[in-house]
């Protein structure tokens, strides 16, 4: 799995994508270390909100990530445009009691969000951790609660809100409610 490539074409504005699995080679570490940078840097709706995150930590993050996919405790996809790192998405599983619980993430460069992408990466991400994690039977999910594109598609896939921590979030200088939602798969 290793590096495969799960999905080549374009996106709905016609930017050509490529959707794979990372790979122990350092060539994704830096992408990864400069995309999670941007995200953290324009405070998106992701838990870095400004934080400088250092090449050694996304280095141990990628080679636990992987560890985890090798042990099918963990599903991870990246999004490439012109060799350009564009969007992340994965689910880790829990363990313990929880162990059939799989934590949902996802990111999309802010240039190349309302293109499709996103969704593209939801339904393969979701394909490939049904197919790879065999104990996989819920997969959960946060949302701030003022992202609602992401509200939108999350609700399209067919999850569905089960709590909400008033104000569970510090966004942009406000505290704004935090939404879990999930969705059953087996």
């Amino acid at each position: 799995m290793e590096g495969n490539v799960v999905f080549e074409g374009e996106s709905e504005k016609g930017n050509k994508i490529v959707i794979r699995y990372p790979t122990k080679t350092k060539d994704d570490v830096k992408p990864m270390w400069e995309y999670i940078n941007q995200l953290s840097k324009a405070q998106t709706f992701i838990t870095y909100q400004g934080e400088k995150i250092t090449l050694q930590e996304e280095k141990e993050y990628l080679e636990k990530v992987l560890e985890n996919i090798e042990k099918r405790k963990a599903v991870q996809l990246f999004v490439f445009s012109d060799n350009k790192l564009i969007g992340i998405s994965g689910i880790e599983m829990k363990d313990r009691v929880s162990a059939h619980q799989g934590i949902f993430g996802i990111s999309i460069a802010k240039e190349y969000r309302k293109e499709g992408i996103g969704t593209k990466l939801m339904e393969l991400l979701i394909d490939k951790a049904i197919k790879n994690l065999p104990q996989l039977r819920i997969i959960t999910l946060g949302v701030f609660v003022n992202n609602a594109l992401a509200m939108v598609m999350y609700k399209k896939f067919g999850f569905k809100e089960f709590g909400r921590l008033p104000e569970g979030v510090f966004y942009k200088g406000q505290y704004v409610d935090h939404v879990y939602m999930y969705k059953k798969v087996r």
